[in-house]
């Protein structure tokens, strides 16, 4: 059977195990960036938690996936909640780390002036701050994003959700007729998600943040 002719019959679970990855990396990017926000808000005043946090984050990504998840089962179990749990917390580093960056990057001339015609923190915060770093905080989401995509894949080892599964089922099955399609399957499946995702990104880039900015 060719590439083209496996892609022909099994189009119909290639599609769901595609949606499955997507939804469960979007998902975990929506929460890491929630959060990777917040610390990043709480650490970037002081030079001491900020390394901290980037530090903490950081010490994530040295931990094999495989491992992480492979701990994790235990405790958790299987399928999607080690998945969720270990992508959430490999998305945090990038995120974190370019929104202290990006807060800290703000004039404080700026912030000044916000304050002298009155404006309270959160105010300054939410209308002058955050606006300011979010293209920093969305080059983050967008490293991270891609970043998990991949290690979507591995979380098939603990019967996660996605396109790792065709990738192990083809490695499983080395020398028949259809590993090969499988691995290629699942492997395009996720560059082309990527691909996507990335696309998104530049779009809500283009919509979010003012030309003055951009330039």
């Amino acid at each position: 059977m060719t590439f083209w002719e496996y892609l022909d019959n099994r189009h119909q679970q290639l599609l769901t195990d595609a949606y499955q990855h997507a939804s469960v990396v979007f998902q975990c990017m929506v929460v890491a960036t929630a959060l990777g926000v917040l610390i990043g808000v709480a650490t970037y005043r002081s030079e001491w938690a900020g390394s901290l946090a980037t530090t903490s984050t950081a010490t994530v990504l040295t931990v094999p996936a495989l491992a992480l998840i492979g701990l994790l089962v235990p405790v958790v179990g299987l399928g999607v909640p080690p998945t969720v749990i270990a992508l959430t917390l490999y998305g945090l580093l990038p995120v974190v780390r370019n929104a202290i960056v990006g807060l800290r990057g703000v004039d404080p001339s700026l912030v000044d002036a916000a304050t002298g015609i009155g404006m309270s923190g959160t105010s300054r915060l939410l209308r002058i701050e955050l606006p300011l770093a979010w293209p920093p905080i969305l080059t983050g989401i967008r490293v991270a994003t891609q970043m998990l995509m991949g290690i979507a894949a591995i979380a098939a080892y603990a019967s996660g959700p996605g396109l790792g599964n065709v990738i192990f089922r083809g490695l499983a099955s080395l020398g028949s007729a259809n590993a090969l399609n499988q691995v290629l399957a699942g492997t395009l499946g996720i560059i082309i998600l990527a691909l996507l995702f990335d696309a998104a990104y530049v779009l809500i880039g283009r919509l979010t943040i003012s030309r003055g900015i951009r330039v």
